[in-house]
């Protein structure tokens, strides 16, 4: 008991410290809002991006929330393809890793240090949508009444011949959703530009289909299938990037990405990524991507990660003993090349008071700093019948955590 107390009076400084610090951000921003402020885009670095034939004026953003995030180009600029990926993807799983994965894999091409990021800014919801359809056969296109300069799909056509359901098993979709992430550089003082783009495509694991008695099925689409399908499909995506205005010369990044099941608790994770040099039409090489989530508890987790299966469910069981009332613990875990990276944790339970809310936060933050070794990112998130309760965020090499108690 003496060392929980000192762990939780330590946890609570650092926690009284943040919420002073919040509460004054806050109170800033309470001000601006009776003022009626506007932001103030004007409070970073001016510069103009150079688009070709016109120039547009844009602000770097002064502060950057991590070495490891990009700066995003003011103002904003949404995609010409937003919410695409939204629609396309299976879960909310595979929409935040795509997106953030694709950021992740981009870096190493496009540092955070000399590039800024902006929404893609060339493929248009239009294009994208007809880049995913099914390529039409000569048959398929009298029928539909369809141009032939609009037979642009990259998925292959569904078979003319037997039942719905033998034509979608010899047919399946492979290309769920295509995402563009731009890069942007400093070409002078107070210009940028383009500077690489970032190209994520999304295949199916499973092929989804209705029977002509509108029953639902579904074929598993093997590895090796995805793989030669992704790359297939990479290299015409890159023949038909350099004839876009603009994109004839930059550096392009194209990365694969599998997704995952419909009923699947983890996301998909990307297996493939190729950097193509400006101006190159051609794709030489890949370099495979080794990176996986794992569902904690799990038999795959024990299987192939005990160590780290052993310490987190040595964690639950702390966790668990702490309160008598009924608590659920699960874990996600991130791999790259086989060593955990990142351990997300939710922690859902019933509370009575504010006072257990902030003894078990102090108690759990202990349990992180304890049982979980200091080279990966932990994040907690604790909740009660859907509501937020606390946040504890341990950053890998850091000293303290971060505690933040929601009111």
């Amino acid at each position: 008991m003496k060392r929980i107390s000192i762990i939780s009076s330590l946890v609570a400084r650092s926690w009284t410290k943040q919420i002073r610090k919040r509460l004054a951000v806050l109170g800033i921003a309470s001000i601006c809002l009776l003022s009626a402020c506007a932001p103030k885009f004007s409070e970073g670095e001016e510069v103009v991006q150079d688009k070709g034939s016109k120039e547009q004026e844009a602000v770097i953003p002064k502060y950057n929330i991590s070495d490891s995030h990009y700066r995003v180009v003011l103002p904003f600029k949404p995609s010409g393809a937003r919410g695409q990926v939204v629609n396309d993807l299976n879960t909310r799983l595979d929409v935040d890793e795509f997106e953030t994965g694709l950021m992740r894999l981009a870096s190493e091409q496009f540092s955070p240090d000399d590039y800024l990021f902006q929404e893609g800014q060339y493929l248009d919801d239009e294009t994208v949508e007809k880049w995913l359809a099914r390529k039409r056969t000569n048959s398929q296109l009298t029928e539909e009444k369809m141009k032939p300069e609009d037979n642009i799909g990259l998925n292959p056509p569904i078979s003319d011949v037997g039942t719905n359901e033998q034509k979608n098993k010899q047919s399946p979709i492979y290309l769920a959703s295509i995402l563009e992430h731009d890069y942007l550089v400093k070409v002078d003082k107070d210009k940028v530009k383009l500077g690489g783009v970032a190209i994520g495509l999304a295949l199916n694991s499973v092929h989804y289909y209705s029977t002509e008695q509108g029953y639902p099925r579904e074929v598993k689409i093997q590895d090796d299938v995805i793989e030669r399908e992704g790359k297939r499909i990479a290299a015409e995506v890159l023949k038909r990037l350099r004839n876009i205005k603009g994109l004839g010369s930059v550096p392009i990044t194209l990365a694969l990405y599998k997704q995952a099941p419909r009923s699947s608790v983890t996301p998909g994770h990307f297996f493939a990524v190729t950097h193509v040099d400006e101006g190159s039409n051609t794709i030489d090489k890949w370099k495979a991507v080794n990176e996986e989530y794992y569902l904690f508890p799990s038999d795959g987790a024990e299987k192939n990660h005990r160590d780290d299966w052993l310490k987190f469910n040595n964690f639950k069981s702390d966790v668990e003993d702490f309160f008598p009332n009924y608590t659920g613990v699960v874990g996600k875990g991130l791999y790259v090349n086989d060593q955990l990276q990142k351990l997300t944790i939710t922690i859902t339970m019933p509370f009575y008071g504010k006072a257990e809310v902030i003894g078990f936060t102090q108690y759990v933050t202990g349990l992180v700093m304890e049982k979980f070794p200091d080279y990966i990112t932990v994040n907690v998130y604790i909740s009660s019948a859907g509501q937020p309760e606390s946040l504890i965020v341990r950053e890998a090499k850091a000293d303290e955590p971060f505690v933040h108690i929601y009111q």
